[in-house]
């Protein structure tokens, strides 16, 4: 069978790749690239690092208005699957591209499947959730990551096919984590010692775009005894120029500019603690049992929080210190998200179609 898989951001690109090397090995793949985040640091390195093929199109739709971009994506994705043919469209997570190739399939004879299934924040402020919720009601085929993602889907009541595949996002941490150990040489590069700093992320709309939130967890991670390392993304770092504080937080805070697959992992796997907003980073940290504190007031991986291994502290700096200062293992690790082969299980699964 023909699978037509659609990625366009960087944590797509990392859970598009045990899942394309798990496909490959019985059926067809076309990748197609929406070009959504786009550059060499974001999206070249990143296929190079985890040896995905090359796309065998991008899109290249770039940055734009949420309508605008996603208008244009689904012009560009309906051309191809008329062009391809597949017998299913495979879409990763909540992205613009996600919602995009998920209305373009449903209106054409391909199955949709949907990889990261069933997950919610319950904050319609958030375009994501909007874009996750859509995708989950227009899906065919329903891969959760979690019992509780499973849960929601059943309660909503989608169409499609349900199944509890785990979490390919812990495919891929196990994969990445041994080979940073053995290549990746960031450690050195930055003169961390492995347990002796905080690794931060700061990047959703949300704090970034507003001044007050974003100094305040900027001054709260600033305030920690330890060196704190922040990958700083392109976005967060033209706020912080707009908002004047850049010159501050370079000062107190180590920044770099975004690192590549491999070594984020060693930085995660290797960090005392981590701070962050984004979910992602959230549940690698769960997987390498790093503690986290999210500066988010909800979070769609509440098995973390319950299993005590992330707190949500919001923009709150008073929160933030306390919680970094305070982060420790915890002392059961339960495995809510699968044992590390949701890949081989979902293409399993997508023979079914």
């Amino acid at each position: 069978m023909k699978v037509l898989t659609v990625v366009g951001a960087r944590p797509q690109f990392i859970k598009a790749a045990p899942v394309s090397r798990a496909v490959r090995r019985t059926h067809e793949e076309v990748l197609v690239h929406t070009g959504q985040h786009y550059d060499e640091e974001m999206s070249d390195v990143f296929f190079d690092e985890l040896g995905i093929p090359e796309p065998d199109d991008n899109l290249g739709v770039g940055s734009d208005d949420h309508g605008a971009q996603t208008a244009e994506m689904l012009v560009g994705l309906e051309g191809k699957i008329a062009e391809e043919d597949p017998d299913a469209v495979l879409v990763y997570g909540d992205t613009n591209s996600t919602l995009a190739a998920a209305v373009a399939a449903s209106k054409m004879d391909p199955a949709l499947a949907h990889v990261e299934a069933g997950l919610r924040s319950y904050n319609r402020e958030m375009p994501e959730e909007i874009n996750r919720v859509l995708t989950d009601h227009a899906a065919d085929l329903l891969f959760a990551p979690s019992a509780r993602a499973v849960e929601n889907l059943r309660a909503e009541g989608v169409a499609g096919a349900v199944h509890g595949t785990g979490d390919v996002m812990y495919d891929a941490v196990l994969w990445a984590r041994d080979r940073a150990a053995d290549h990746s040489t960031v450690l050195d590069d930055l003169g961390l010692a492995a347990g002796e700093y905080v690794l931060a992320t700061v990047h959703r709309a949300a704090n970034t775009d507003d001044p007050d939130r974003l100094a305040a967890i900027l001054d709260a991670l600033a305030e920690d005894s330890r060196e704190v390392v922040l990958p700083a993304h392109p976005r967060t770092v033209e706020r912080m120029e707009e908002y004047g504080i850049y010159d501050d937080a370079e000062t107190r805070l180590t920044l770099t500019d975004p690192v590549g697959y491999l070594d984020f992992v060693r930085l995660q796997d290797c960090a005392e603690v981590v701070a962050t907003d984004s979910g992602g980073v959230q549940k690698e940290a769960f997987f390498l049992d790093t503690p986290c504190v999210t500066m988010r007031e909800e979070t769609e991986w509440r098995e973390t929080v319950e299993a005590g291994w992330n707190t949500l502290v919001g923009a709150d700096g008073d929160a933030i210190r306390r919680n970094l200062a305070t982060a420790e293992v915890a002392p059961d690790k339960p495995r809510p998200y699968g044992d590390g082969n949701a890949a081989a299980t979902i293409a399993g699964l997508l023979d079914d179609v």
